[in-house]
């Protein structure tokens, strides 16, 4: 297998943008705290890392993305990454029309060991490759299992709404920060219930769920960079390391000292 580092210049990813096979994928490792600029592909993108945690944003949200899932990006979304950690990316360019079905917003999906052992072979496929082929039953293959791999709630929407953005902008930089849906009124001189039509309508969550998701996120890269789990509760606003890791099972079904194994 062939990786670069994100040192190489131009992108490397151009070289794929002109592909008419159906799947091709590339190895690309980054240093911690590495961040792409803003930019979109004509294939959708398998964005997967065998080490290492991503923060990956779109106009629409942002995922965090360990490594034992990987974020679908359809065709022509624009994106960056930011690096939490080393980062061993290993990332899948699909046609879109190369199977029926296929993803038509971001998702977070769950990768079993059959998709990593896919991903990791498909990046030494030889190109072009014929279609009847090792290399195009195996990315046959692999497009088989996207299609049956669930999607994670590892989504954080952004509202559009600058009233919301402002309440949400000072979320994220002080997560621990206890203030309630009426202090945000008062603030901004509206109705609560009018803050939380407004919740609901560009994100599909009410104020104290997207509060939750946005702990939740915080407290997925702290752990990621290393923090105890006692820090990281507090930090994110949680009166107890115990709270924190009973919201955090209800959350993702696992103990946060077990996420990333």
């Amino acid at each position: 297998m062939t990786t670069v580092t994100a040192d190489d210049l131009p992108p490397r990813y151009l070289q794929y943008h002109h592909s008419d096979l159906p799947v091709v994928a590339m190895a690309v490792d980054y240093a911690p705290e590495h961040a792409t600029p803003w930019h979109q592909h004509p294939h959708a993108q398998l964005i997967h890392a065998v080490r290492g945690v991503m923060v990956i944003a779109t106009a629409a949200g942002s995922w965090v993305v360990p490594p034992s899932r990987a974020l679908w990006i359809p065709a022509g979304v624009e994106h960056h990454v930011r690096m939490v950690g080393t980062v061993q990316m290993r990332t899948v360019f699909i046609r879109p029309d190369a199977a029926p079905g296929l993803p038509q917003q971001c998702a977070v999906l769950a990768v079993s060991p059959l998709m990593r052992e896919l991903i990791l072979a498909a990046i030494d496929l030889p190109r072009p490759y014929p279609e009847d082929s090792r290399a195009s039953r195996l990315s046959r293959l692999l497009l088989d299992e996207i299609l049956l791999l669930p999607t994670l709630p590892l989504h954080l929407p952004h509202p559009r709404d600058a009233r919301l953005q402002a309440i949400c902008e000072q979320l994220l930089a002080t997560p621990d920060l206890p203030v309630t849906i009426a202090h945000w009124a008062t603030q901004l001189s509206i109705d609560a219930r009018t803050i939380q039509r407004l919740f609901a309508r560009e994100t599909g969550m009410t104020f104290g769920q997207w509060r939750q998701q946005a702990r939740l996120m915080t407290a997925l890269e702290q752990l990621a960079g290393g923090a105890k789990i006692v820090d990281v509760a507090l930090d994110c606003g949680y009166d107890s390391p115990s709270a924190f890791s009973a919201m955090f099972r209800r959350h993702f079904g696992v103990a946060p000292s077990t996420f990333f194994r």
